[in-house]
């Protein structure tokens, strides 16, 4: 699917430097690393010995840091702007559970070069596109953006370093609801009751707009909001609504949506879906993290699925054509195997089996194992039809 929109597919390695998984800006993902020690070490190390003088390795926790450090070591020889997707494990030590664990796959696309707003809605456009074509529909894109958050805090008087512990409070809104954030901003943080107050008035009045009111209410709402960050919501928000008159692609402007890592620097969005408790997908725009590596900043933007996630909500396994080549021990194999590749010339799913003990058994076996055709070899000499086994899945 990513690739029909000029995507091209790259690999990055497993490890990673420990000094670049733990950069800062993984946000709780670095209390998440599996550490790998250096090679080499004694089986005993000398009293008051620090952690980190043992490790020189971790394993990735998400595909976004590989891909910067690939981007910085390739890129004079890459397009611009450069369109990339991987599909690869990625570990957090986490305490697994139903939607959370410690190895999982991620599918990412990320564009990088591409400082406009193209690059949001395409990798919105495109995400929404693969995952309606596996089957997941009735979801919702909620969007916001990193800026907006930025001057919100600063519009209610909060200072700067506060700023961060007040995005993770907003961020779990819909967990424990306004009440709950309250406690958590006021007693536990200790910000002013009157800015969490307030943030909260602001915020209300900015959910479930249409897309024609979303630049006027955010200009209104935080007047210090830089008129580009405006422009760019209100070019999404369109899109996004265009978009939804050919496709069932819901949105909505969510002003708590955070995202938990500390690299993004604009434009962030999620995707919900009604049975599933954790977004499907998330991203965002995090024009600073590749100058990390690279030395000059370059804009850059990538959304992530969540492929586990993905599949418990598959209610149907996808339609399957497999064909079994049953043969007798009289017929000779290179007559089994020319049959069968007369069937993978056609496209299907071809595997050659030997005939064993009683035929109705050994169909029922392989019905059981998901081939929906057997053609049964008796002799090289006959031309032996396909025959259904069972319905197909």
């Amino acid at each position: 699917m990513y690739r029909r929109f000029g995507y091209h597919r790259i690999e990055t390695p497993a490890l990673e430097d420990i000094r670049r998984l733990q950069g800062g800006e993984g946000g709780e993902n670095e209390k998440l690393i599996f550490q790998v020690l250096k090679r080499g070490l004694d089986d005993e190390t000398a009293a008051g010995t620090r952690t980190r003088d043992l490790v020189d390795l971790g394993l990735r926790f998400d595909l976004t840091v590989p891909l910067v450090r690939f981007y910085a070591h390739h890129h004079a020889a890459l397009p611009t702007p450069f369109r990339a997707f991987q599909f690869a494990p990625v570990w957090r030590a986490e305490r697994p559970q139903k939607g959370r664990y410690r190895q999982f796959h991620q599918c990412d696309i990320d564009l990088i070069g591409d400082a406009s707003v193209l690059a949001e809605v395409e990798l919105i456009e495109a995400t929404t596109e693969a995952l309606d074509a596996v089957g997941i529909t009735d979801t919702t894109v909620r969007l916001s953006d990193r800026r907006f958050l930025s001057a919100l805090a600063a519009h209610v008087g909060l200072e700067e370093p506060a700023w961060p512990g007040f995005f993770i409070g907003l961020d779990k809104l819909d967990k424990i609801g306004w009440d709950g954030v309250r406690a958590e901003l006021v007693d536990k943080r200790g910000l002013p009751a009157a800015a969490v107050d307030q943030s909260r008035t602001i915020i209300e009045g900015l959910i479930g707009l249409d897309a024609d009111k979303v630049a006027d209410r955010l200009a209104d709402a935080v007047p210090a909001l830089p008129e580009a960050v405006v422009a760019d919501m209100a070019t999404t928000v369109e899109c996004l609504a265009e978009l939804g008159r050919t496709r069932a692609v819901g949105w909505e402007f969510d002003p708590t949506l955070v995202r938990g890592m500390g690299y993004y620097t604009g434009q962030i969005f999620e995707i919900s879906h009604p049975k599933s408790s954790s977004s499907v997908a998330g991203g965002g725009r995090y024009d600073k993290l590749v100058g990390r590596s690279l030395g000059k900043d370059i804009p850059a933007c990538g959304f992530s699925l969540g492929f586990e996630r993905i599949v418990d909500l598959i209610t149907e396994a996808p339609a399957r054509s497999a064909l079994a080549v049953l043969f007798e021990p009289d017929v000779p194999i290179s007559h089994a195997l020319e049959r069968a590749r007369q069937s993978r010339a056609e496209g299907r799913e071809t595997t050659v089996v030997r005939r064993s003990g009683k035929l109705p058994a050994q169909l029922t076996r392989l019905e059981g194992q998901g081939f929906t055709g057997v053609v049964h070899l008796r002799d090289a000499a006959a031309v032996e039809a396909e025959r259904p086994l069972g319905g197909v899945r």
